[in-house]
Order: structure tokens, then C-alpha cells, then sequence
């Protein structure tokens, strides 16, 4: 049932994964641009437009919940509601991991990642226009349906187009995109809402920051469509786009669904959330059964499903931080709203240094015969003590420093945002080559999972306790428990043996 992608051009020679390159030029990493690392720079712009579309959403709640923007003041459960606005956005982003993933392994990844990029562009960018809750909320939803198909076809094509021994700095050097976005987002969002304050009324202010950022992601999503044109066909796009939007009609009208349902039924944020993450086991049920055999590979195997399970403390912790980070410590230190986004920046930016660190390392490291697995669980580990520091910190001063809590923050982030790269080189060694796109789709369906449930029930949780404290305690312990199902996963040691001997470099 595997069709061919269409991505690749015609057969090239092969291209050597041990200590030779192409031509016997010098060793990726040598001096001499390759091709895979133009590609790399193409695939992080597009990690940092669609990170700040999505980043930029718990900024802007901050700032609507202190100036009274009427559809989140009008609630008793403000952080609540805007947390659960969050989650809602990631119910949407986790439902198109693995379509987004599979159908990039038929129509070609490539494609998939241009179809994404524009898709959410226009989305961020009609944010901007809405009025009223349900239709912000639709609009986020929608934004992150699209946005859900870029990860799994980025990680594939880094996997394809580049030689083993960088395979995971390739991975930490793109996905350094996402740090970049979510700084942005973090520290530059007061002053999109400041441009928006000089041509439009105070209380509209907030919607200058998505149609900047929509318009910037639009701009990035054109200029690969345009480098991308080789592997790119009207047909192929237009294939992807109607099954991609095919599952995203599906896909909002479940969520939109349960939200309302529960709404009506008076349930709380936090029981809708759950029931969104049901709605998402659900769906993972329903693929096994109707593809149980073609993903057997996918979802049978143990060691994956267990990175599955991992990448949900993974993405717990980051979308916690990347959310209400700029609450959290506007609260802890009573600090105004621009003072708390630079500090709460420290965490974001720790991944620009974190991310392609790590990736190097896992391929040094592989290469001197360590196993990935025992990297990402050391790197985890220290995580894990340093955030229960920022937890005992906040818990324990009567008024944490900004400093204090901005060395804690990027210290933590630092190791988190380094065993992101290798965890997902691994999953790239254990998947078998035809399916590592529906292997990386699953893996972020079920790790998002945390990112739906992270935003929303820590805002219950600030919202009953009157402060973040609660709430920073419970990422810690969830972090921990991500460590805990690390550790049983056997891993590999050495280099897989699974790269594609012949690789396709043209961008």
C-alpha cells in the first residue's frame, strides 16, 4: 500500500555515511556548504515562523487577561479558559501528526511541509480578524490542523537527505527553529501589540501580532514552495492539500464538538481537555484497526511506543513553559508584563544553544560507541533535578529574583532542549525507513497529548491555588515520570545501519 513519494530526483551516486563525503571533498561539518545544510537552514526558518504562530498565542492571553479583552474577562476561571484555548490549538496540532506524517510518505514530504507552512500562515493571519470566542477558538484549532503536518515530514526528509553521522545535528541544527520562534514570540510579542497600538484602539491592539507573524510565515512557506519547485507538482499539492484538509474537517468538527458539548454541560476546562486527549486514544484505536497491519511496525513496537509515551512529559514540560512561562514569573516576582517576557526568554532561548548541541553530541557520541537512549536519559535526568529547583525555588522564596528564576529557567532548558535531537535521531534508527514518517506522526500524536492537557489544567491549577507553585511542582513530577519510562527502553548502540546508502541532496 506504499506509494511512492515522488520527493526524491533522479538517482544520484551514493553518498559515503562514515568518514568520506561526496567527491572527497571535506566531512560535513568541514568547511564546505553541502546541500543538506542548505536544506537544514530552509527547514529551521520554517520551524521558527510556525513556532512563534503557535508560541504567541499564551503571550497574547497574558496580555488579554490584564487588559480586560471582553470574551476571557468575562469568565470567573480566566487562566482557565485561556489555557484551555491553548490546549484546543494542540488537540488540533496533535490529531494531524500522523496524517500529516502518512500522507508525506505518499505525496512526497516535501510537499507536505510546504502545504503546512502556507496553511498556517493564513490562519495565523485571519486570527487577527476574529471577534468573539468561539471563533478565535475555531481559528486556532484550524491553525493548528495545519501546523500538525509539519514535524513528522521535516524529521523524514532530515533522515533522507542527510549522511548518518550528522543525522542528529541535522535534526538539533533545524529544530533550533523552534527555540528561535518561541523567543520571538515570548520576548517580541509586547511590542507587536505596541505597533498594533499606534493604528488601531488599545483593546485591539493584540491582533497586530498575528498578522505579522502570519504574514512572515506565508513569506517563509513561499520561498521553500519556490526552492522546493523540483519536487513540488499543482497535482501533488493539490492531492495533499484536499486529504490533509479531508482529515482536518474530521478533526475539528470532533473537537469543536467535544468543546462545546462540554461547555454546555457545564464541565470545566479540565475535563474537556481530558476529553480531548479520549478523543485522541480513540483515534489512534481506530487507525490500528483499520491499518493494523501496514503500522504494525509503527505502533506494535516496543521500544517506540515507549518513546511515545516519553515524548509526552517531552511536550508537557515544553508547551508549560512556552505558554505561561511569562505568567509564571510575571507572578512570582510581580514584575510588569515586558520585565517577565524577557526573563521568561531565557527558557525559549536556551534551545538555540541546546538544540544543535545536542544533536552534535548524539552523533559524536554514537560515532565513540555510546547509545542514544543512555544520552537522552542522562540529559533527562539532570532536567528533571534542575526543574524540582525551580519548583523548591518558587516554593520557598518569599520574593524569587528574576535572575535567579531566569539562570533556573535556562540552565533547565538547556539539557531539555539538547535531548529533544537525540530522542528523535533514535526513533529515526529504530523505524524502518518507508514508515519513519507515520513513526514520527504517531510520536508527536501521542506526545502532544501533554501539550493538550499541559496549558489547561495548570491553569486550573493557578486559578484554585492563586498562584503557579502547584503547578510547576506537578511538571516536575511529570518530568520525572518521563524519566522513568526512558529508562526502559533498550536502545541501540552505535550507528543504526538503517541510513538510505544513496541520498537525495537537491532542495
Amino acid at each position: 500500500m506504499q506509494a511512492p513519494s515522488g520527493d526524491s530526483p533522479p538517482p544520484t551516486p551514493p553518498i559515503a555515511t562514515g568518514t568520506g563525503s561526496p567527491g572527497g571533498g571535506p566531512v560535513p561539518g568541514g568547511g564546505r556548504l553541502r546541500p543538506w545544510h542548505t536544506l537544514w537552514l530552509l527547514l529551521l526558518l520554517g520551524w521558527t515562523v510556525s513556532a512563534a504562530d503557535r508560541a504567541v498565542t499564551g503571550p497574547v492571553v497574558t496580555w488579554m487577561i490584564e487588559n480586560d479583552v471582553a470574551f476571557l474577562t468575562d469568565t470567573d476561571n480566566p487562566h482557565a479558559l485561556g489555557g484551555l484555548i491553548g490546549g484546543l490549538f494542540f488537540a488540533g496540532y496533535m490529531l494531524t501528526q500522523f496524517p500529516g506524517g502518512y500522507l508525506g510518505d505518499r505525496y512526497g514530504h516535501r510537499t507536505l511541509i510546504v502545504v503546512s507552512l502556507l496553511w498556517a500562515g493564513i490562519a495565523t493571519l485571519l486570527t487577527g480578524f476574529i471577534g468573539g470566542l468561539v471563533a478565535f477558538i475555531v481559528i486556532r484549532v484550524v491553525t493548528g490542523l495545519g501546523e500538525g503536518a509539519y514535524y513528522s515530514n521535516d524529521r523524514t526528509l532530515i533522515t533522507e537527505t542527510t549522511p548518518e553521522r550528522d543525522r542528529s545535528l541535522g535534526m538539533g541544527v533545524v529544530i533550533t527553529g523552534l527555540a528561535f520562534g518561541i523567543t520571538i514570540a515570548t520576548v517580541f510579542t509586547p511590542h507587536l501589540i505596541g505597533i498594533g497600538r499606534l493604528v488601531m484602539p488599545d483593546i485591539e491592539a493584540w491582533r497586530m501580532a498575528f498578522w505579522i507573524l502570519g504574514a512572515a510565515t506565508v513569506a517563509v512557506g513561499l520561498l521553500l514552495a519556490h526552492r522546493f519547485r523540483e519536487h513540488l507538482s499543482l497535482a501533488k499539492l493539490g492531492g495533499a492539500s484536499l486529504r490533509l484538509a479531508g482529515y482536518s474537517a474530521v478533526s475539528l468538527a470532533l473537537i469543536m464538538g467535544v468543546y462545546l458539548l462540554g461547555d454546555k454541560a457545564g464541565l470545566s476546562g479540565l475535563w474537556i481537555a481530558l476529553l480531548e486527549v479520549a478523543l485522541a486514544v480513540g483515534l489512534v484505536m481506530y487507525a490500528l484497526s483499520r491499518k493494523g497491519e501496514e503500522l504494525k511496525p509503527v505502533l506494535r513496537n516496543r521500544d517506540l511506543f515507549l518513546i511515545y509515551l516519553a515524548n509526552i512529559a517531552i511536550l508537557w514540560n515544553l508547551w508549560f513553559f512556552s505558554f505561561w512561562s511569562v505568567s509564571i514569573v510575571a507572578g512570582a516576582a510581580n514584575s510588569s508584563f515586558m520585565s517577565a517576557a524577557l526573563t521568561a526568554g531565557f527558557n525559549a532561548g536556551a534551545g538555540i544553544l541546546g538544540f544543535p548541541a545536542g544533536g552534535w553530541l548524539s552523533d559524536y557520541g554514537v560515532r565513540r560507541g555510546w547509545g542514544r537512549k543512555e544520552m537522552m536519559l542522562t540529559f533527562t535526568g539532570v532536567q528533571a533535578v534542575l526543574t524540582v529547583c525551580f519548583a523548591w525555588y518558587l516554593s520557598a522564596a518569599e520574593k524569587p529574583s528574576l535572575l535567579v528564576m531566569g539562570l533556573l529557567l535556562f540552565t533547565a532548558s538547556l539539557f531539555f532542549n539538547a535531548l529533544q535531537p537525540i530522542g528523535h535521531a533514535l526513533t529515526a534508527d529504530i523505524a524502518q525507513p518507508e514508515l519513519r514518517g507515520s513513526a514520527f506522526g504517531m510520536q508527536n500524536l501521542i506526545g502532544e497529548m501533554g501539550a493538550v492537557l499541559s496549558p489547561a489544567i495548570s491553569g486550573v491549577l493557578r486559578d484554585r491555588t492563586g498562584g503557579w507553585t502547584a503547578a510547576v511542582w506537578l511538571d516536575a513530577g511529570i518530568v520525572v515520570a518521563g524519566f522513568c519510562v526512558l529508562a526502559c527502553v533498550r536502545g541501540q548502540r552505535g550507528p543504526s545501519g538503517t541510513g538510505s546508502p544513496g541520498i537525495s541532496v537537491k532542495v
